[in-house]
């Protein structure tokens, strides 16, 4: 069965919890109480195995979310091969490009039968590896000038959605709507194919 977006209207109800704001080091400190309360776990609480230095609080805390963020890069990049889908890792943070072409329908804003497939792969692992939060970041190419924002924030929001309708914490999500800011290649045909993506960026929960 194809699946559908709820309503525009319903929206806030699947995102209850998620903050629309870039997800900073600042943001992170100042959400992480109501991520808790919320059923939380930080990295620090997993049995991510690590190489420990006895005594050492800091670098202990270093190793075990370096460790546990390589096991969820390697499980991401082993479930997403697939065309218009990348998986980077960026220090100790994992980021996965989802190309607008390869989620979401061409012609409609909605999500994708092949889309939704890699979306479930996604909140399958992010459920798995439950002690991080993410960002859900939208992006157009330059040609949608006027209605950048709102077109990037559609996207990604719409992932959000998704993502909280397969019971992924909505207190874990930052959601932002970017525009055309940050190409990633160049401003011709084929590059801007590129630049309209999703990007969710995983961090582990300190």
């Amino acid at each position: 069965m194809q699946y559908h977006s709820p309503a525009r209207n319903t929206w806030s109800n699947y995102l209850r919890g998620a903050s629309f704001t870039d997800m900073t080091e600042m943001s992170r400190v100042a959400k992480r109480p109501v991520y808790l309360g919320a059923g939380g776990k930080l990295v620090t609480d997993t049995d991510a195995p690590a190489t420990l230095d006895y005594g050492d609080k800091i670098a202990n805390d270093n190793a075990i979310s370096i460790n546990y963020m390589s096991r969820l890069e390697y499980e991401l990049y082993d479930a997403l091969r697939k065309p218009g889908i990348s998986v980077q890792r960026a220090g100790t943070d994992v980021v996965v490009i989802l190309v607008r072409d390869a989620i979401m329908e061409l012609d409609v804003a909605d999500i994708s039968p092949d889309g939704a497939d890699t979306l479930k792969t996604i909140a399958k692992i992010l459920k798995k590896y439950d002690a991080t939060f993410f960002e859900i970041a939208g992006y157009t190419d330059a040609m949608a000038s006027r209605q950048a924002n709102a077109l990037s924030l559609d996207m990604a929001q719409r992932v959000g959605v998704f993502l909280s309708q397969h019971d992924i914490n909505t207190a874990r999500m930052f959601i932002v709507g970017r525009g055309a800011a940050r190409p990633i290649a160049a401003q011709d045909d084929i590059g801007r194919l590129t630049n309209r993506r999703v990007e969710i960026r995983i961090v582990p929960a300190r």
